[in-house]
């Protein structure tokens, strides 16, 4: 029962997130970016967040801003969820596109070859 708890608060944790960095940040130095996962701890204490950026160069800026936010984020993200203790954010670039891209190219490279 409880990892479809964890499952559900997961989902609206990275619903939430996404809104809030939409229309309550107005950071443009973000770009556009897409939460692509999140990860909670059992007792909620913890949620690691995973960004991907739309542009690779503002990915370390993005994670910087995002950093310097988490704050405010989390005192917004309290007021949404209906839970006892908010848990404390940490943002992540999530490298799965990237890793993906590499594969397809190897993949590609090697259909070429066997041509």
């Amino acid at each position: 029962m409880s990892n479809i708890r964890n499952e559900r608060i997961k989902a609206q944790i990275i619903r939430d997130i996404s809104e809030i960095i939409q229309f309550e940040l107005g950071h443009l130095e973000l770009g556009f970016l897409t939460i692509s996962d999140a990860r909670v701890s059992n007792d909620y204490g913890h949620a690691w967040i995973y960004v991907s950026f739309f542009d690779k160069k503002e990915t370390e800026q993005g994670l910087i801003t995002l950093n310097k936010a988490k704050g405010y984020i989390r005192t917004l993200l309290a007021k949404r969820l209906n839970i006892r203790k908010t848990p404390e954010l940490h943002f992540e670039v999530d490298e799965i596109a990237e890793k993906a891209e590499r594969l397809e190219a190897i993949f590609q490279q090697n259909k070429k070859e066997e041509e």
